[in-house]
């Protein structure tokens, strides 16, 4: 070969080479840039809706997409029974490349412990349960504090005394929620008396909006629920009684007779979690937050309520904000007459967790927990 043939052919043959490294570079460095996204998964125990429960997780899970962008991929599977359904829907979405996973009811607790432990690469947190697993966390709200601050303004606001609560099941979330309610209201009126009726479901607007009726029809002219739907707030506005809103403001459905709604906020937690997860420096938790955390807001307030109600709810809310304040302080008795904090003493969490009395001033007898 000529020498000039011989430069041009090496001259050729090295920018052949050159050419080769920058695209193998350019490929590498476009497959690290289009890394696979953090797969999410979220288990509801009912629809969606625009309202509720499931809706202000929902909200949660929207605002991490808005966050995080193509970091993330998120799924969701809706109305999701309690029990082997619930297994069998959180292992699915673990098989799939899920690698965190929300289950954001009671009775999601036992199956997604039951996952989580067969499948350890896989993070998963519980929404209002109490157990936990290397690889499995929960987080919870203080409803309760929220529920106190409401009962203020029904107490103020109520003719009659008598306030009636629509719950779900006799577990201790609940159950402590309707006591709060209750001492929130009689803190400001010593004569307000509550009525329950149980509708054994988390989810059955037929059945919360017959039970709000049927409260109306003894009496009560407030109403609350521990359920995930609209239907009480929608009872109260036809039968022209006063509201107040669980989970989400729900006052597009009752303009008129919801006072205010105690909201419930995910959004900052989840989010916390999510970038634990791409971080790598995720643990389980054990997650109880409040008002102070922002994981409980309430409001809006109805124009109805009276300026002077509105200063001493603010002022409790502040007070329960800065530890200053505890829904469950002593003297407490429950409605059969029994001590259950002595005069100045302070409930605890673990006591909390465990309440299965009422409280003075709630009529009935508690149900067994299923």
């Amino acid at each position: 070969m000529k020498p000039l043939r011989l430069k041009n052919f090496l001259i050729a043959t090295a920018a052949l080479f050159c050419v080769s490294v920058v695209s193998t570079t350019a490929f590498a460095q476009g497959k690290t840039a289009k890394a696979e996204p953090l797969k999410i998964g979220f288990v509801y125990v009912s629809p969606i809706g625009d309202a509720g429960w499931t809706f202000q997780h929902d909200q949660a899970r929207v605002a991490l997409e808005k966050k995080f962008g193509d970091r993330i991929q998120t799924k969701y599977i809706e109305s999701v029974p309690e029990g082997a359904d619930a297994e069998r829907v959180v292992r699915d979405l673990a098989q799939s490349g899920h690698k965190l996973i929300f289950t954001t009811s009671f009775g999601f607790m036992n199956p997604t412990l039951k996952v989580a432990n067969q499948f350890p690469k896989t993070y998963f947190e519980h929404a209002t349960g109490f157990k936990t697993a290397k690889n499995m966390g929960f987080y919870n709200a203080r409803f309760y504090e929220g529920r106190y601050l409401a009962g203020i303004i029904a107490g103020k606001m109520t003719k009659t005394n008598v306030a009636g609560y629509v719950a779900a099941y006799p577990i201790p979330e609940v159950v402590m929620g309707i006591n709060a309610f209750t001492r929130g209201m009689r803190s400001v009126n010593p004569n307000a008396q509550v009525k329950v009726v149980w509708v054994n479901s988390w989810y059955d607007p037929g059945r919360e909006r017959e039970a709000a009726d049927t409260l109306v029809s003894q009496g009560a002219d407030v109403l609350t629920h521990h359920s995930d739907s609209t239907a009480v707030v929608q009872a109260a506005e036809a039968k022209k009684v006063y509201a107040i809103a669980y989970h989400s403001d729900m006052s597009k459905y009752a303009p008129h007779a919801q006072l205010v709604a105690v909201t419930h906020h995910w959004e900052n937690y989840y989010a916390d979690v999510v970038q634990s997860v791409l971080d790598g420096n995720w643990k389980p938790g054990k997650v109880w937050g409040g008002i102070k955390g922002g994981f409980i807001k309430v409001g809006p307030i109805n124009a109805v309520v009276p300026a002077d109600v509105v200063a001493l709810m603010n002022a409790a809310e502040a007070n329960i904000a800065s530890g200053k304040l505890h829904p469950f302080t002593g003297p407490m008795r429950d409605n059969e007459g029994k001590e259950r904090l002595a005069d100045g003493q302070v409930i605890t969490d673990d006591a909390l967790l465990k309440m299965g009395y009422y409280v003075e001033g709630v009529q009935g007898k508690l149900p067994t927990a299923r």
